[in-house]
């Protein structure tokens, strides 16, 4: 039986590898609003950045250090034995294997997206299409233990980025999560997200409490991740999503609070659709706002959040 992608991931903590650090949030100069919002009935929470912390404040697929994106994949490149399908190329595997990832990761985004001003690429696309290219030099992978094509890419996705960005969950995140749970609040998810997401989420959530179960919190009708829609924010298709999923059980968009870091993709959007709207100000490398911003009543949101453990004084 091939290992889930959960399965993978701890397989891995089973063996002597090097992953970069999770960064220790930097805090900014930001002072708190904090007010309980009546009437609430679902908290959307936005992930990387907000509940999880990730090196350079959100997920990338190129590294802006080159020395880092050459690591990574090279990392990858030995992992899954794929150099033995490189070795006819001139120079080293790891070049072969950029020029792959570039020419990819370019036709990818080139790809038309009918209706849909923000496309997103899914991580495991751009390794199943590798994968197909290295088939014609006779690449193999044991499918009994990494599952098929797609599975596999996957895991190629997961061990990429995994060498690319550190992750950990914000401190109290489990707590913070815990506490809408425990109110009786529906709770969601609408990110920038890929594959791997819940699984690197999951595994920040264990870290603080080994009880702590994603599934247990998050409300599977409630997700709405970029890699599955196709779109990114700010498009509207993420926050679409759970809206209506909420209208079907009576919850209206002003009894929702969408948090996340960065106003134009986060808050702006969901404000427009008549969401509540939070701001998680309680790491540098992530937030992205401006004075202008926070005082603009299209985009001012209803609370700025210092800590996650804020969450139980908005929701009373």
């Amino acid at each position: 039986m091939p290992l889930t992608l959960e399965q993978y991931a701890s397989y891995l903590d089973t063996r002597d590898l090097s992953w970069p650090s999770p960064p220790a949030p930097r805090l900014p100069r930001a002072r708190a609003h904090v007010v309980p919002l009546p009437g609430l009935r679902a908290v959307i929470w936005n992930i990387y950045g907000t509940l999880l912390s990730i090196s350079g404040g959100e997920l990338v697929f190129e590294h802006p250090q080159d020395f880092i994106m050459e690591v990574a994949l090279d990392k990858t490149l030995q992992e899954f034995k794929m150099w033995t399908s490189m070795s006819r190329k001139p120079g080293q595997p790891a070049e072969y294997l950029r020029q792959l990832f570039n020419r990819v990761l370019s036709e990818l985004r080139m790809a038309p997206s009918p209706g849909e001003r923000h496309p997103e690429i899914a991580a495991e696309r751009i390794w199943e299409d590798i994968i197909k290219k290295l088939f014609q030099k006779d690449f193999k992978f044991d499918a009994g233990f990494f599952g098929s094509l797609n599975e596999f890419s996957r895991k190629v996705a997961y061990f990429f980025h995994a060498s690319l960005q550190g992750t950990a969950c914000y401190p109290g995140a489990a707590a913070a999560l815990s506490a809408v749970r425990d109110a009786g609040l529906s709770q969601g998810v609408s990110a920038d997200a890929q594959c791997f997401t819940l699984v690197q989420l999951q595994r920040g959530l264990t870290a603080q409490d080994p009880a702590c179960q994603l599934a247990d919190l998050i409300d599977p009708g409630l997700r709405a991740l970029s890699s599955e829609l196709g779109a990114r924010k700010p498009s509207e298709r993420l926050f679409r999503k759970v809206l209506d999923e909420l209208a079907r059980r009576d919850v209206k968009p002003n009894q929702v609070l969408h948090i996340g870091s960065r106003v134009v993709q986060d808050l702006a959007p969901a404000r427009k659709l008549g969401m509540r709207t939070g701001l998680f100000a309680g790491d540098k490398e992530s937030l992205q706002a401006d004075a202008d911003q926070l005082k603009d009543p299209a985009t001012r949101p209803d609370v700025l959040l210092t800590e996650l453990a804020q969450i139980k004084n908005v929701i009373g």
